[in-house]
C-alpha cells in the first residue's frame, strides 16, 4: 500500500471522491447540502490562489536563471553551441506538432457540448474580453513592457517573459563577481517560490478534493469522460514527440531501427517506471556510447546538458494541456495569440526544467494558459489525472536527448573520426 502515500495517487483519489461526493449531494443533498458544497469549495480557491500567488515570481525567477544558463553553456564550446541549436529548433517543432495535432484531435473527436458546460459550470469563467487578441502592430507593442510590475501585476505573461529573457541574457554580460551575484538572489527567489508551492501542494489533496466537489455538484461524476479524452489528448501529444525523436535519430542521426531500438529500450523502461530525466541519465550515457558508438566526449557533454535545459515534449504537452481547456470554454485562439502562447511555452520549457512535477505542471502550464486569457481554474483537476500524461513526457525527453545526441555524433568530424 505504499503507492497510497504517493501525492499523485492521493490527489487522484481526492478527484473521485470529490467528484462522486458532489454527485451525490446534487442527487440528494438539497438546497442545504448545496450550500455546504460551496463553503467547502471556498477552500479549494482558497488553496488555488495560493498557488496562483507563486506563478508570476517563480516564472520570472526560473527563467532569469534558465536563460542565463542556457546562454553560458552556448558559450563554452563549438559542440555545446551545437546542442543549444538544435534544442531550441526542436522545441518550436515540439510546439507546432502540438498545436496541429491537438486540434486535428478535437476538430475529429470534440468534447461533448453537456460535458464541457458541465465542467465549465466548476470553474471560474474568463474575464470579460480576456480572449480577444489585438492587432499585430499593438501586439508588438505589448512585447516589452513599458511597466514590468505592472505587466506583472495584471497577469501579462508574455511581456513578463520577453523582460525575464532580457535580464537573463544581460546578466551573463555583467562583470562575472556582479552577474553571479544577481543570479544567486534570482536563483534564492525561486527556491523559495518552489519551497511555497511545495507547501501548499502538501495540501492539493484536500484543494483538489473541494474543487471537485463543486465539479461533481454541478456536473455530476459524468465529468470523468472529459478526464478520459484530456488524458488521451494530453498523452498524444507526448507520443507524437517521441516518434519524432524516433524518426530524426533514424533519418538524421543515420542510426539503424533496430540498433536505435536496442539502445533506447532499457532507458525507456527507467524513464516509464521513474518518470524522471535525471534518474534516466546514467543508461542514456551508457546505451550512447556503448550501443549507438557515440564517442564519450560527446555522450558526456551533450546528454549532461540536455537534461539540464532541454525538455523536448514540453512545448507539445503543455500547448495541448490549453487548447484542451480552450475547447472546452469554446475558444479559438488567434494567430496572434498562438504566437504569443508558443514563445511562453517555449520560454518556460527551459525555465522549468529540474522543477518537480506537480511544480512543473502549473508553473508551465498556467503561463501559457494566462498567455491565451484563459481561467487556470481547470488546472488542479487536470493535475488530478497528470500521471499518465507525465509518463508520455518523459518517454519523448529522454528519447529526443539520446536522438540530439547521436545527430550531433554524426555531424561532427572528430566525432566520426573516433567512431
Amino acid at each position: 500500500m505504499r503507492f497510497l502515500k504517493t501525492l499523485s495517487v492521493q490527489v487522484l483519489l481526492s478527484l473521485a471522491l470529490g467528484l462522486a461526493a458532489g454527485a451525490a449531494v446534487a442527487w440528494g443533498g438539497g438546497v442545504g447540502g448545496a450550500r455546504v458544497v460551496e463553503a467547502v469549495e471556498a477552500v479549494g480557491g482558497l488553496w488555488l490562489n495560493a498557488l496562483r500567488m507563486t506563478v508570476i515570481p517563480l516564472i520570472f525567477a526560473v527563467l532569469v536563471t534558465g536563460i542565463a544558463q542556457v546562454a553560458d553553456a552556448a558559450a563554452t564550446g563549438r559542440l555545446a553551441g551545437r546542442a543549444v541549436a538544435w534544442f531550441a529548433g526542436l522545441l518550436i517543432v515540439s510546439a507546432v506538432t502540438a498545436i496541429v495535432l491537438v486540434n486535428g484531435l478535437l476538430a475529429a473527436w470534440p468534447v461533448g457540448e453537456a460535458a464541457a458546460a458541465a465542467l465549465r459550470a466548476g470553474a471560474e469563467a474568463p474575464a470579460p474580453g480576456a480572449a480577444t487578441s489585438p492587432d499585430f502592430a499593438a501586439w508588438v507593442r505589448s512585447l516589452a513592457p513599458s511597466n514590468p510590475i505592472r505587466a506583472a501585476a495584471e497577469d501579462a505573461v508574455l511581456p513578463v517573459v520577453v523582460f525575464a529573457v532580457f535580464v537573463g541574457f544581460a546578466l551573463t554580460r555583467l562583470p562575472e563577481g556582479r552577474g553571479r551575484t544577481l543570479l544567486e538572489v534570482f536563483q534564492a527567489l525561486g527556491d523559495a517560490m518552489i519551497i511555497i508551492v511545495r507547501w501548499v501542494l502538501m495540501a492539493a489533496p484536500l484543494g483538489v478534493f473541494a474543487l471537485a466537489l463543486g465539479v461533481g455538484l454541478r456536473a455530476g461524476v459524468g465529468v470523468a469522460g472529459v478526464l478520459g479524452q484530456y488524458i488521451v489528448v494530453a498523452s498524444a501529444a507526448g507520443l507524437a514527440v517521441s516518434i519524432l525523436a524516433y524518426l530524426l535519430a533514424v533519418t538524421v542521426g543515420r542510426v539503424p531501427l533496430p540498433r536505435w531500438a536496442q539502445a533506447t529500450s532499457p532507458v525507456l523502461a527507467t524513464a516509464f517506471a521513474t518518470q524522471s530525466s535525471l534518474a534516466c541519465l546514467p543508461a542514456m550515457i551508457e546505451r550512447s556510447r556503448d550501443n549507438l558508438g557515440v564517442p564519450p566526449r560527446i555522450a558526456n557533454l551533450v546528454l549532461p546538458l540536455a537534461v539540464a535545459v532541454f525538455r523536448m515534449t514540453s512545448p507539445a504537452v503543455n500547448l495541448a494541456v490549453c487548447l484542451f481547456v480552450a475547447h472546452i470554454y469554446g475558444i479559438e485562439p488567434t494567430p496572434l495569440q498562438y504566437a504569443g502562447a508558443v514563445l511562453v511555452a517555449l520560454a518556460v520549457s527551459i525555465g522549468s526544467v529540474g522543477l518537480p512535477g506537480q511544480v512543473s505542471f502549473i508553473v508551465s502550464v498556467a503561463p501559457i494558459c494566462l498567455a491565451l486569457g484563459l481561467p487556470i481554474e481547470l488546472l488542479p483537476i487536470l493535475l488530478a489525472v497528470e500521471v499518465v500524461p507525465d509518463i508520455f513526457r518523459t518517454l519523448g525527453n529522454v528519447t529526443g536527448d539520446m536522438a540530439v545526441t547521436a545527430i550531433l555524433a554524426r555531424d561532427e568530424p572528430e566525432a566520426a573520426a573516433e567512431a
